[in-house]
């Protein structure tokens, strides 16, 4: 995702960057198996909308959307609240070697619901947050060495490469649409998000129903990263690990209690 510097040539290093994206696109499919965890109130789709949306489809520019060039499926919690689990479906822009952004959803079908978004940044830039902003990301080092962050639908090669650069790298995520809680609407504040850091903390059957649904095995996707070498993550990351916790306020009786 975001590459870590080396002593490559840069021309070649960037080819070789955007070798493996092109990669990851063409070879993507990533699968349509995990529906929405909620419906949405609202009635169907009218005539007028359809021919709305064709005309939308072929006259717009959708460059943002069009500029998405990877899919990650991983699992994240609320920020203080670890039995608050779910999973996550991340579509990717990658900007350049050190940022990332993603839309993230619940699912990976046509109707889908927004849950939020994360921001991905190299080691580099992390380091140079301040302290304050350090709290509020999390790290990916767990996340890429126990299998439990996937790219689906690539090569097994390809994957290992583009694991081996996201492990050293953070991520900022918010949530504004809790569909895990059974949420139709987007009620309450965007709530903090964080990744899991050790073994134990994920529940088993996310892990399980997640393993069904792609058809892999998480436990092999581990065994093939061993040769992963471990990332010391940064001290300012992963801060609820020392007790600082940080959420938006409550605003509505929807909201998340902790």
């Amino acid at each position: 995702m975001c590459y870590a510097r080396s002593n490559l040539d840069p021309m070649l290093k960037k080819t070789k960057y955007i070798s493996l994206i092109i990669l990851i696109v063409i070879s993507a499919c990533g699968g349509k198996n995990t529906e929405p965890y909620v419906k949405e109130p609202g009635v169907e789709d009218s005539i007028k909308k359809d021919v709305l949306k064709t005309g939308t489809k072929v006259m717009q520019n959708k460059a943002p959307i069009n500029a998405i060039n990877v899919y990650m499926d991983g699992f994240h919690f609320y920020n203080g609240n670890m039995k608050g689990q779910m999973e996550a479906h991340h579509y990717c822009t990658v900007l350049n070697e050190d940022i990332t952004q993603c839309i993230i959803y619940d699912g990976n079908v046509k109707d889908a619901h927004i849950m939020g978004v994360e921001y991905i940044v190299s080691e580099k830039i992390f380091k140079s947050l301040p302290d304050d902003e350090k709290k509020l990301w999390h790290s990916h080092n767990h996340e890429v060495k126990s299998g439990t962050l996937i790219a689906p639908g690539i090569p097994q090669l390809a994957e290992h490469e583009f694991m081996e650069k996201l492990v050293s790298t953070y991520g900022k995520t918010w949530h504004t649409w809790h569909t895990d809680q059974d949420k139709e609407l987007p009620f309450g504040s965007p709530q903090l998000m964080m990744g899991f850091t050790k073994d134990g903390q994920l529940e088993d059957s996310l892990i399980a129903r997640r393993d069904k649904n792609f058809e892999i095995s998480t436990e092999e996707i581990r065994k093939s990263r061993e040769d992963i070498p471990d990332h010391k993550v940064h001290s300012g990351a992963d801060s609820w690990q020392n007790g600082h916790v940080l959420q938006l306020p409550s605003l509505t009786k929807h909201e998340h209690k902790h």
